[in-house]
């Protein structure tokens, strides 16, 4: 198995898609020629030409507009927005259209395509470049959003959204683009929608997590087990939307405290949602209340400061001891 980099992986995964299937195009704003921003989609327009992986105007509510017209028709198009923030400028399209055509027509339309972007802080951006806004989708109906945080789920989840006959927001944390190597199958595989990774058991606590938070609730559950005697189960969800409420209630069922970790802002986020759910379903075994470790409700700041705006092991650790003080 080669290791690959996520910006290598979702490349690989989109030749793929590209070898497999006529019906998948790429288009987006300089994702042909230059590869993308990021490169995730280098060389692929030299492979499978203009009319595959095209370049398109600077114009986001024109691309996922042509997008959602070339899905309706049979294609399988794959749309990449620049940055996550610049997606507020196709919103129209998004809420109107990519995620009601199906309902609107009673199921003679199928919406199969997938808007990429990459999202979240890290990486020493400017303005409408750091946003983290998956709770915007996971709050419109008719959308999946799928959040990779790693090389190898971002392969087998580009490969299943693409394949999915629904429409698939797919958010990159590019502050893991190429922040690790990770073992990437040589053979295509494809991960189940709406199904979370168990990457971590254990008996005290339940931390959840996705996309670029995994690191750090990685390194903040090695840590409480090696200097603080307590033993996290740690749950990254993959998708937002379905979200795998099952595994996370299942896990605090067994823990009794349960720690949600995202960058994004802190009301109404996707880490709402999760206390809700798991209140709803398992507040007979919580011995703690539902600790939230978010951003903060503010315009992502300037990248002078950026990192304290973002959950850090440290913060996870905090909330996880305050949750163990409760018996």
């Amino acid at each position: 198995m080669a290791q690959l980099t996520m910006v290598e992986a979702l490349n690989k995964a989109l030749d793929e898609a590209l070898a497999q299937d006529d019906r998948v195009c790429l288009m987006g704003q300089d994702i042909g020629v230059n590869g993308g921003v990021f490169r995730v989609t280098k060389d692929l327009q030299a492979r499978y030409g203009a009319d595959r992986v095209m370049d398109t105007p600077l114009a986001e509510c024109g691309i996922i507009g042509t997008a959602v017209g070339m899905a309706i028709h049979g294609m399988r198009p794959v749309a990449e927005i620049q940055f996550s923030g610049f997606t507020m400028q196709a919103m129209d399209q998004i809420e109107q259209n990519m995620a009601r055509l199906h309902n609107r027509t009673q199921g003679r339309f199928k919406v199969s395509m997938v808007m990429r972007t990459p999202f979240g802080g890290g990486i020493r951006a400017v303005e409408h470049h750091s946003e983290s806004r998956e709770a915007y989708w996971a709050h419109t109906p008719g959308l999946k959003c799928v959040i990779p945080s790693g090389p190898r789920n971002a392969r087998a989840l580009l490969k299943a959204s693409i394949e999915c006959d629904d429409p698939v927001i797919f958010y990159e944390p590019k502050a893991v683009y190429r922040a690790f190597r990770e073992e990437v199958p040589d053979e295509p595989e494809a991960f189940e929608l709406g199904k979370a990774d168990m990457f971590r058991t254990g008996a005290d606590v339940t931390l959840v997590t996705y996309g670029a938070m995994v690191r750090p609730v990685r390194e903040a559950a090695e840590d409480l087990a090696d200097e603080h005697n307590i033993d996290a189960e740690c749950i990254d969800l993959l998708t937002v939307s379905p979200m795998d409420t099952d595994t996370v209630v299942k896990s605090v069922r067994k823990t009794g405290r349960c720690i949600i970790v995202h960058e994004g802002h802190r009301t109404c986020g996707v880490g709402a949602e999760i206390a809700a759910r798991v209140t709803e379903e398992a507040f007979e075994h919580l011995v703690a209340p539902v600790r939230r470790v978010t951003g903060f409700d503010i315009p992502f700041p300037y990248f002078q400061v950026e990192q304290h705006a973002l959950p850090e092991a440290d913060d996870i650790i905090d909330a996880v001891r305050d949750a163990m003080s409760w018996d």
